[in-house]
């Protein structure tokens, strides 16, 4: 009689073991996934080489949102502010959304200000001003985020190719793979 018990109990043990290891892999299979950060874009926010957790689940990024996506090229607008697309970058960088749909972006280079919608962005989590143009949209200043994309940029604002850059431009929704949610090495919530 024991032994039935103890048998019963560890054939429970197992199912349910089973049962979670099974959910556990699922949800990081389709939902969640771990992300190694590479390089210094995201200084001091991220650092390379820290661990992150993405949820695949981000059809709908907004403003301050740290997203993960696939550079397929180069976004920009012509003299007509009509959208451009051209060969550019093409890999998976990690930065900040600064501006989504339907935003308004602009600068003060001089005093390394952004503004989005008119109003200047509170910023602890940069890593030095924003005092370059990269060329995307040089002379066109302030620029409307189009329906279906997103203006990002690194933390680290003097070492990031970002939505400033002649290369990336905006980044399309439909290229963006997830959003960073929690960083587990070091362990650590992110800054907003």
């Amino acid at each position: 009689m024991k032994r039935k018990n103890i048998l019963a109990a560890a054939s429970g043990f197992i199912e349910m073991l089973f049962i979670t290891l099974l959910i556990v892999s699922l949800v990081f299979t389709y939902l969640l996934r771990i992300v190694e950060v590479s390089g210094d874009s995201m200084s001091s926010t991220l650092e390379s080489g820290d661990k992150v957790i993405m949820t695949s689940e981000c059809r709908r990024p907004k403003q301050g949102d740290i997203i993960v996506f696939y550079a397929s090229g180069a976004v920009t607008l012509d003299d007509d502010s009509e959208i451009v697309v051209s060969a550019g970058i093409r890999q998976n960088l990690m930065k900040r959304v600064i501006a989504a749909e339907g935003q308004t972006v602009d600068f003060d280079f001089a005093a390394g200000k952004v503004y989005v919608d008119g109003r200047e962005l509170d910023e602890p989590y940069i890593s030095g001003l924003t005092h370059s143009d990269q060329g995307a949209f040089t002379g066109k200043y302030p620029v409307t985020v189009p329906e279906g994309y997103v203006f990002v940029m690194g933390d680290n604002r003097r070492a990031s190719i970002d939505s400033r850059a002649s290369e990336l431009g905006f980044v399309p929704v439909d290229d963006i793979i997830g959003r960073v949610v929690f960083r587990i090495s070091p362990f650590g919530f992110i800054k907003d």
